[in-house]
């Protein structure tokens, strides 16, 4: 798989820049060809940040970087809590 190239802010713009030229009369195909990103992944984005001013995706990013933080405190406290129950079990069993 490759690796993330563009920020959800450049997403964004990347994508109002279809719109201009799309109504302007171009296809996607050859957007997508200047924009140099395949037709398959500006379906995607679409799908994904179709609807999203850059103020939005910004709060997006936050927020999924948020989440991802969250996320890591949880697993982390499950792993903690896991010790100290095996912890428990052998000191009970002593």
């Amino acid at each position: 798989m490759g690796t993330k190239r563009h920020s959800t802010e450049q997403i964004v713009s990347i994508l109002r820049q279809f719109e201009v030229e799309m109504a302007s009369g171009k296809k996607v195909e050859e957007i997508a060809k200047t924009v140099g990103i395949c037709v398959n992944t500006y379906y995607k984005w679409k799908q994904n940040y179709g609807g999203l001013d850059i103020s939005e995706a910004k709060r997006l990013r936050d927020l999924e970087q948020e989440n991802l933080r969250l996320k890591n405190i949880v697993s982390e406290q499950a792993i903690d809590i896991q010790i100290l129950r095996e912890f428990k079990k052998k000191v009970e069993s002593v």
